[in-house]
């Protein structure tokens, strides 16, 4: 079978777009704040900085080649930009990636530096790459032993990948 290739345009971060894959951060006085938590179940939060770079993803004409996803099943994950304009690709957790039409099942977002987003547990994601920067530095919540829990699926070899646009 044919790999199909989807190219999806990323949008900005925004609360009901964002809600089917996490929740955004909100101001300590929006009355919002408090109606969402962190979840470890091995009880391992873990804060560091983290970074990619865009040579770690196949880039195409107009974008960035998402062939890979990830998720982790025991842990909410909280992810920050701290200096440069990036893309993230996500799908919901209950996500099966059974055949090519998975593919539209993806999502992408705009993170501008210092935007927050946080993954409900299993929520698959890639990323978040840097748009035009060598590289992105994230301020990074997750569980300690991510490792042990990073489910991995294979979209090209699934029948769908997906070229986020760039610009």
């Amino acid at each position: 079978m044919p790999e199909a290739i989807r190219r999806i345009e990323p949008l900005p971060l925004g609360m009901a777009a964002w809600a089917p894959f996490g929740w955004l951060p909100v101001d300590d006085t929006d009355p919002l704040d408090g109606s969402h938590r962190l979840a470890f179940e091995w009880g391992d939060p873990h804060v560091n900085i983290i970074g990619h770079d865009r040579d770690e993803v196949p880039r195409v004409s107009g974008g960035l080649r998402c062939d890979v996803m990830y998720r982790h099943l025991t842990h909410t994950q909280a992810l920050m930009s701290l200096d440069h304009r990036c893309v993230l690709a996500v799908a919901v957790a209950d996500l099966d990636f059974d055949g090519p039409a998975a593919a539209d099942s993806v999502a992408a977002f705009v993170m501008e530096p210092l935007e927050s987003v946080v993954l409900h547990q299993g929520t698959w994601h890639w990323g978040p790459y840097p748009m035009t920067a060598q590289r992105v530095r994230l301020f990074n919540v997750q569980g300690l032993r991510y490792t042990e829990d990073n489910d991995r699926v294979d979209l090209a070899t699934r029948g769908g990948s997906v070229v986020v646009r760039t610009g």
